[in-house]
């Protein structure tokens, strides 16, 4: 049996739809409680953890980077030493934002990290202590993550387009917008080369083409929406969000042959399931 930390999440409920796991909430493991963490997975002796559970209150958590460092950090260093004692494979969702954003070039697991907000600096202490916890660990790190689950880019987009024929979007932070049902399917495949004993090891993916927020908007919404590019200085928000958002996948595909999604046919199937419900 596969754990999972998060039940109603976007990575969460999609790992929930693609295979048979063990998917504990808030009641069941609540991550503000690390302790607790780690009693869960030894009570439920699973043969893998996977934790698609966050503090992802981005903004947020400039005002409560103390809780936000306990889900992010304290939980997933709790989770990583029980499955190290018990032996068994733990993989961990990381994130974009613990780099500060400059430049073009795609990120790569070897460059320098430097978080510009309080979300980044909690999920990169997070890895931190999952690497240190040792045994067999892997750190997914993705970005701008959509699906038809919980508060996400697309959602608001097509909520906003319901009453607006115009929109401003940040035109100048570039990135790959992630399916969450690709990043599911990663973690998966990742879990089970892990138990038949492939290392783990820190790993990138982010779909392409690369793309910025205001490209994104006009590929969710039909015509009759315009989208307007704004620089970010006028979108201002209290966590600095970095501009360059594009992660190189080439190690994942290297190591465990998966290959970077392409975020146009998530986004297509995607808008076909809101259609439906």
């Amino acid at each position: 049996m596969i754990l999972v930390f998060g039940q109603t999440g976007q990575v969460a409920c999609e790992l929930q739809r693609q295979t048979p796991v063990t998917a504990l909430g808030r009641a069941q493991a609540d991550l503000s409680d690390p302790a607790a963490c780690a009693a869960a997975i030894h009570a439920h002796a699973p043969r893998a953890v996977i934790n698609a559970a966050a503090y992802t209150a981005v903004d947020r958590a400039e005002q409560e980077e103390d809780l936000a460092r306990i889900v992010n950090a304290d939980a997933p260093g709790a989770m990583a030493a029980a499955c190290a004692a018990r032996g068994i494979p733990f993989c961990h969702v990381s994130t974009d934002y613990v780099f500060d954003g400059p430049g073009t070039r795609p990120w790569r697991e070897t460059d320098p990290v430097s978080p510009r907000n309080a979300y980044g600096r909690t999920k990169l202490a997070g890895e931190a202590q999952v690497q240190a916890a040792g045994g067999r660990w892997a750190i997914l790190r993705t970005s701008w993550v959509f699906s038809a689950h919980g508060e996400n880019f697309v959602k608001t987009m097509l909520r906003l387009a319901r009453t607006r024929d115009r929109l401003t979007v940040v035109g100048d932070q570039i990135g790959g917008p992630t399916p969450a049902a690709d990043i599911a399917a990663a973690l998966l495949a990742m879990t089970r080369a892990m138990e038949a004993g492939q290392p783990g090891g820190l790993y990138h993916y982010g779909a392409q083409p690369w793309v910025s927020w205001a490209d994104f908007a006009r590929a969710v919404l039909t015509p009759a929406t315009t989208v307007e590019d704004i620089p970010t200085e006028s979108w201002p928000t209290p966590a600095v969000r970095p501009r360059n958002s594009r992660l190189d996948s080439v190690k994942i595909r290297t190591d465990f042959g998966i290959t970077a999604p392409d975020w146009t046919a998530g986004l297509q199937e995607l808008l076909k399931e809101l259609d439906r419900a």
